[in-house]
């Protein structure tokens, strides 16, 4: 793996950071998780002179770091040549306060000496407006402030305020704690209260896991995607982010820099899919809430691909010079163009994400004909736009093509609102959503098809394999039996893997020919391998890409076909709610492994 994607991911769902072997905070955005990077060493080459916040300890040898079990709670432990230890334990608050989850944009650091002496040089660096700007400290009584053009941090710390502003070397001789988040006083022990935050927090996550309905097999990858899945959730409006990083390349110099902190129907829809099937529903309910406001923002029923997580806010793509990109890769992008983009499987991949809501009798509001009522304007944007070029899945930003899976999106929206008119007792309704479907499906077969190549083919025109046709049978438009389909992924696996990973397409797009394989390409290829019959293969592939991991258990978006190192923005939802998928597919049962004890 990329020894600079070794990352772990703490956060609330305000704000979320991700932290480097060495206890760094090397990515934080402030005062959301799409906001300006008050720490982005990940983006600013080898020793930037901000953006950042670590901890050096004299003559440091060594450094590990675990989660707290089945928490967001990070902890380090650095190690010198003399076998001095000391201890950093990360976290952001998360628990219920009040009858709601109290998540403040705010960073609780502690650390602690473990043995020996521990001479540490603290050194917190925040800057704003991307790196542009490095606020000088401003000293208070216990705390220092850091203004800058649009926000002001404050960091509280029982330390020597001067041994942190002036980065002084020190023997650090008792547990100690920084707290970094808005600018407002700390009433109480700091100590004591950040201790009991730590409590509370960890007692939520706990709690969270206890109620997920996790496989046999995994479980430790699966609660941990689950978790970072959880991180990248906006709770504030319920917009999910595709990842919690911009601009950290899909392949070496390659320029697909790209910025995923913000909300694609698409992958937002994945990431419900994959909580659902372990328990977890409120990130869902909380969605559905986020494209209610979606939805009514756009009165012509078109709706981009892509939104903020505060709908309304722009997102025009613009480049942050100040940074010099992961590695020194740049550019470093903010905003994404894809939000002006066609992209016609959003209709389906809405519907898809609401649709729970109408059978499960867990949820204290099910779905009713008013949500009904709003999907079925959707549904008919989704009729409307079926057959029109867009840019596809993979957001083609040169070519407009009619795509097969933004079709078959299409379809899987008049199916599953026919689904939903039969629980809702609205038989016309129905028939009338039956009959697009079937029309739909007819047209799609009609050109989807390629009997030369022996297998579905992406587009009408130029129709080329593509690694989304795998998700013909799990979406429900073909069966897993058909021999079309038993085809395309024989196809598709052979034409499209390099050294045991699979690409999204083979051939060249707007950059050139990809260089580095798609992770949730692989796992929806081994998912595909189980239903056509081929468990043993789909095992192995599954337990090869869980050794993709970094330390932390995060995937990003790619893998490199040769060093097999990961590329891309992380921790990212797409690669998660593949492992999730996957595990929950292939695993044995609880009865089977368990119970009859085989």
């Amino acid at each position: 793996m990329s020894s600079n994607l070794n990352l772990a991911a703490i956060g609330n769902g305000t704000i979320a950071a991700l932290i480097d072997r060495n206890g760094r905070v090397a990515w934080c955005c402030w005062p959301r998780i799409d906001g300006d990077p008050v720490f982005s060493s990940l983006l600013g080459g080898e020793e930037p002179q901000a953006g950042f916040f670590d901890v050096l300890l004299d003559g440091q040898v060594k450094a590990t770091r675990r989660y707290q079990r089945n928490t967001a709670i990070i902890e380090t432990i650095l190690e010198n040549d003399q076998g001095a230890q000391l201890r950093i334990t990360d976290f952001a608050p998360r628990f219920k306060l009040y009858d709601r989850i109290y998540r403040p944009a705010t960073l609780v650091r502690r650390i602690e000496p473990i043995s020996g002496t521990c001479r540490v040089t603290i050194r917190l660096r925040p800057h704003s407006n991307w790196g542009e700007q490095r606020p000088e400290p401003v000293r208070g009584s216990n705390h220092m402030r850091f203004a800058s053009d649009d926000f002001t941090l404050r960091a509280t710390t029982d330390l020597p305020i001067v041994y942190v502003m002036e980065e002084r070397p020190f023997v650090l001789g008792k547990a100690a704690t920084i707290v970094l988040g808005p600018d407002e006083p700390f009433p109480s022990s700091l100590a004591d209260t950040t201790r009991g935050f730590e409590e509370k927090t960890r007692d939520y996550w706990h709690d969270w896991v206890r109620y997920l309905s996790v496989p046999f097999e995994w479980q430790d990858a699966v609660i941990r995607a689950a978790i970072s899945l959880k991180l990248c959730a906006y709770e504030e409006t319920g917009g999910i982010v595709a990842a919690l990083t911009t601009s950290v390349p899909e392949a070496p110099h390659s320029i697909r820099n790209w910025d995923y902190r913000h909300c694609w129907l698409r992958d937002s829809y994945f990431t419900v899919r994959a909580l659902n099937l372990l328990g977890a529903t409120r990130t869902m309910e909380d969605y559905i809430r986020y494209l209610t406001t979606v939805i009514a923002s756009e009165p012509s029923g078109r709706l981009a691909p892509v939104y903020s997580i505060v709908p309304g806010t722009p997102l025009e793509e613009r480049f942050a010079p100040a940074l010099p990109g992961f590695s020194g890769m740049g550019p470093v992008r903010v905003g994404n163009q894809a939000a002006e983009q066609v992209q016609n499987d959003g209709y389906g991949h809405v519907v898809l994400a609401a649709a729970q809501t109408f059978f499960d009798d867990r949820l204290p509001n099910r779905g009713d004909r008013a949500l009904f009522n709003l999907l079925e304007g959707v549904g008919a944007r989704a009729v409307e736009f079926a057959f029109e070029p867009d840019a596809g899945l993979w957001e083609l930003r040169g070519k407009r093509r009619v795509h097969t899976f933004s079709a078959v999106m299409s379809w899987a929206a008049c199916d599953r609102l026919a689904r939903i008119a039969r629980v809702l007792d609205l038989p016309e309704r129905a028939t009338f959503w039956t009959d697009h479907a079937n029309e739909i499906r007819a047209r799609i077969l009609a050109f989807a098809w390629d009997e030369k190549l022996g297998s579905f083919v992406d587009a009408q025109e130029e129709g080329q394999l593509d690694a989304s046709l795998l998700l013909l049978a799990e979406l429900g438009f073909v069966r897993p039996d058909d021999p079309r389909y038993v085809a395309t992924v024989e196809t598709v696996g052979r034409e499209l893997k390099r050294n045991g990973y699979l690409m999204r397409y083979a051939g060249e797009d707007d950059f050139g020919l990809p260089e580095t394989s798609f992770t949730i390409c692989s796992f929806w290829y081994a998912g595909a391998l189980d239903l056509i019959g081929r468990r043993d293969e789909a095992r192995e592939m599954f337990t090869s890409l869980l050794a993709r991991r970094n330390e932390a258990g995060l995937l990003s978006e790619d893998i490199d076909n040769q060093t097999l190192e990961l590329w891309g923005n992380i921790p990212q939802t797409y690669s998660m709610v593949g492992l999730i998928d996957t595990a929950m597919r292939l695993s044995k049962t609880w009865e089977e492994a368990f119970w009859r004890g085989s």
